[in-house]
């Protein structure tokens, strides 16, 4: 007897939605045993997977008996990962078997995955042991679904299997209220500590600056995700300051020099693409109003001729957001605007001015102090609520306070500037501590 194909098909709309079938269950009773042997699984709709990907993270596997059931089960479990927004399947039986397709769409957050301290496996070896394990990763993950904990347990796995007492965990990254930037994947249990940093690819009149600066790491735990902040604060800035303004670093990578149950010691080479050294040949101001560009320009320390020093730079255009906070504009800034000319090894910038609104004087508050203190400061201090602020007037009334005796003794004192965008005020707190004696 010949069975005509009965295709079926089943939608999975956001991760899985109440699916509409369009055939009986009588259908397979009525098929021989040999109909319900895969024969083939495809999928189609992703940009991101391969066909062969999604069909072995769906559980399924050519030669296998199955049933609508099993279909059903491996179309939530694929949109279980948060890998799609969308899964749907159609099948057809024949005398011959039961082809199976997947169609899906890809979702549309990732994100990459990043392994903070397993020192036991290079990041080759660490993505292509989980990719035998999870087929759906390929460095990336989705933010949401259990595409992590796929990753996460066979991360354990690989744990295990180097007989290290640890425990895989990972968290979510993100910047204070921002939206998640990586999903950082971790092992406890040993302690990792540094005992000697390399650079690779650093040249010798940075190399010593470099050394200078890692000196700090020796004994600390190795941590990627803290290592990284190092390279952006110490690290980086030793090029910026010399003008190669394009230099990069790669992943910190760890060697194990000893190996003792509870702790495991490490060095660690980070990798540097110097690139070119990048002289200026002129900046060009923009945006600026209220201050012509001849009181700007002074402030620069920057030469035409000469390798740019980003580093200062940033510091020379803070003075000039620090300038205009002195005429009410606390809200200025600058951005610098880089134009590389890369076959002359030249840079020059535009520096883009945004100046804001104009703040005026709000709410003076002066804490720890006893009340007669207080009252003297109050009266002392002369920019009167209205007045157009100046961000340098409490640095000097605070200077002053203290050289007129205003108040006496040893004092820690914080200045708290707090602009007010719908009022365009700024409310000041002056905060005076005791000094501890030792």
């Amino acid at each position: 007897m010949k069975f005509a194909p009965i295709p079926c098909l089943l939608a999975l709309g956001g991760l899985i939605a109440a699916p509409h079938v369009r055939a009986s269950a009588q259908s397979q009773s009525s098929l021989p045993a040999s109909a319900l042997r895969v024969i083939s699984v495809t999928a189609t709709g992703s940009q991101r997977y391969t066909p062969e990907q999604i069909a072995a993270a769906s559980g399924l596997a050519v030669g296998q008996m199955a049933s609508e059931d099993d279909f059903r089960r491996a179309a939530q479990e694929l949109g279980d990962t948060g890998a799609f927004r969308q899964v749907a399947y159609s099948y057809q039986y024949s005398a011959t078997g039961t082809k199976l397709e997947f169609q899906v769409v890809d979702a549309k957050q990732f994100v990459p995955a990043r392994f903070d301290n397993f020192v036991w496996f290079s990041d080759q070896d660490l993505v292509s042991k989980i990719q035998t394990a999870v087929p759906l990763f390929e460095g990336q993950l989705p933010v949401t679904g259990n595409l992590a904990d796929q990753v996460s347990n066979a991360l354990q796995g690989m744990v295990i299997e180097r007989n290290v007492q640890g425990r895989v965990d990972y968290i979510r990254s993100a910047a204070p209220d921002g939206p998640i930037s990586a999903i950082l994947f971790s092992v406890t249990g040993p302690e990792i500590v540094i005992r000697d940093t390399h650079f690779a690819g650093a040249g010798p009149a940075e190399l010593s600056s470099l050394q200078e600066a890692a000196k700090a790491l020796a004994g600390e735990d190795y941590l990627r995700s803290i290592l990284r902040a190092q390279v952006a604060k110490d690290f980086l800035p030793v090029y910026l300051a010399r003008g190669y303004l394009k230099a990069a670093f790669g992943e910190p990578d760890a060697k194990i020099v000893n190996q003792q149950p509870n702790q495991i010691t490490v060095d660690v080479t980070f990798p540097v693409t110097p690139g070119q050294q990048f002289k200026l040949t002129g900046v060009d101001w923009t945006g600026n109003k209220l201050l012509p560009a001849s009181s700007l320009q002074p402030l620069l320390h920057e030469k035409p001729g000469e390798p740019l020093n980003s580093v200062r730079l940033g510091e020379d255009l803070r003075a000039v957001s620090e300038l205009y906070g002195t005429r009410g504009y606390v809200a200025a800034v600058v951005h610098p605007m880089p134009y590389f000319d890369d076959a002359a090894s030249t840079v020059s910038y535009q520096l883009q001015v945004h100046e804001g609104d104009l703040y005026h004087m709000g709410d003076l508050e002066i804490q720890g102090l006893e009340q007669n203190a207080t009252d003297r400061l109050l009266l002392a201090w002369q920019l009167h609520k209205g007045d157009t602020y100046d961000s340098s007037y409490a640095q000097r009334f605070v200077h002053e306070a203290l050289l007129n005796q205003l108040v006496t003794g040893g004092w820690n004192i914080s200045i708290h500037q707090s602009p007010d965008l719908p009022s365009k005020t700024v409310d000041v707190t002056l905060r005076f501590d005791p000094k501890l004696t030792p």
